[in-house]
């Protein structure tokens, strides 16, 4: 695929680099779902991930230091072809990490590094060949600034016809997006993300990619670097996009973040029962899950609008109404996986995948209680910035 430069100089590819290569290093901010990075140049080709050097930013200005001790180092965790700049250049998934104290001889996971407290969780249930396929939900929106924005396709100032036509819709009158959608899509695949498809949601501008089966922790490095691609290529053409569960208030739908889990069990003859057993521990830690499953999702969870209220629990086969959907194909094979439709758009999937395969296979982790830890701690500074 030749690289994507939307209104760049068109013969970029043409350019010699002389044997050097462009790092695009990207991290999670203090926000916890928006992105920020920056590049920087490398010798050669990187061969491994240990071949990438750790780097540093101003956390200052991404809500993740003060500014009297704002340096923030980060650590490459997983790395993706860069489809823009093509070649050997590279996108680099990275950690965050914060000094303990003025010495700076020790490191801690800085406020959203939500991976660092997941992986031994992972690890712990890696016999069992945890796989994940994320349904990410979104909302494209039309931006004359950053605090002018509506959903791609609303009239202005005003709403759209009632939902329906726009679900998997092809026409210019009921689709707006798809250059955005289908320009994503190429670069997830040139990059070597997992993606394994798209389609229109039912709101008009609002749309679906899925990433996986991804096994393991890999599930957050393909989530998230699919979102920074489509930042990205939002970025070029001239769109916004939301992650917000709920951005539109009323009867519209919200924006979930589905995940298809299943475990070795799951997949082998007879898996159903370890299926449904699971599907009783689920039930039983409720609370825990939707507290790691977005903000602001009791907005979207109303019982309307292919959600379970966010007060109940329910299992069905082939049940969007219901919090655990049993694919019809699943009951009649009797093995296979369930999805969660209970997580946001906005989730976390180092959080969600760690929780949901500590329920599902341990029951509780040992390592919960310090992911849950930190967790509470960021929610604790998010919520204290709103006052």
């Amino acid at each position: 695929m030749k690289p994507f430069y939307g209104c760049y100089h068109t013969n970029f590819d043409e350019w010699q680099q002389h044997d050097r290569i462009m790092a695009e290093y990207i991290w999670i901010d203090g926000t916890g779902i928006n992105l920020r990075s920056k590049s920087r140049s490398l010798d050669k080709k990187i061969e491994c991930l240990a071949d990438l050097p750790d780097w540093n930013f101003d956390g200052s200005s991404t809500e993740q230091a003060c500014t009297e001790d704002s340096e923030v180092i980060i650590k490459p965790v997983a790395y993706f072809k860069d489809p823009f700049r093509g070649g050997d250049n590279l996108l680099v998934l990275c950690s965050s990490y914060s000094w303990t104290d003025e010495t700076r001889t020790e490191l801690k996971p800085a406020n959203t590094n939500f991976r660092y407290f997941s992986e031994p969780i992972f690890e712990e249930c890696k016999d069992e060949q945890p796989w994940y396929g994320i349904e990410q939900e979104y909302y494209l929106m039309e931006c004359s600034n950053a605090f002018t924005q509506w959903p791609l396709g609303w009239p202005e100032g005003g709403f759209p016809s009632s939902q329906g036509p726009y679900y998997c819709s092809v026409g210019a009158t009921v689709c707006y997006g798809r250059a955005v959608v289908d320009t994503h899509y190429r670069a997830c695949l040139a990059a070597g993300v997992n993606i394994s498809g798209t389609n229109g949601e039912t709101m008009p501008g609002q749309w679906e990619f899925q990433v996986g089966p991804c096994e393991g922790i890999s599930i957050g490095d393909h989530l998230w670097m699919a979102r920074y691609l489509l930042e990205r290529v939002s970025e070029d053409l001239g769109v916004a996009v939301s992650f917000d569960p709920k951005p539109i208030k009323g009867d519209w739908a919200g924006a979930g973040g589905h995940v298809n889990f299943s475990t070795k069990t799951m997949r082998e003859e007879g898996g159903l029962k370890e299926i449904y057993e699971a599907v009783d521990k689920m039930k039983e830690r409720q609370k825990e899950h939707l507290d790691l499953y977005g903000l602001d999702n009791e907005k979207r969870l109303t019982g309307k609008n292919e959600t379970c209220a966010h007060g109940e629990f329910t299992c069905g086969v082939g049940d969007r109404t219901a919090s655990i959907r049993i694919p019809t194909s699943v009951e009649s094979s009797k093995m296979g996986y369930l999805e969660d439709r209970r997580p946001a758009s906005n989730l976390d999937p180092y959080l969600v995948g760690a929780i949901l395969v500590s329920t599902c296979v341990i029951g509780e982790s040992k390592h919960e209680e310090a992911m849950f830890e930190h967790f509470n701690n960021w929610k604790a500074e998010r919520e204290a910035l709103k006052d």
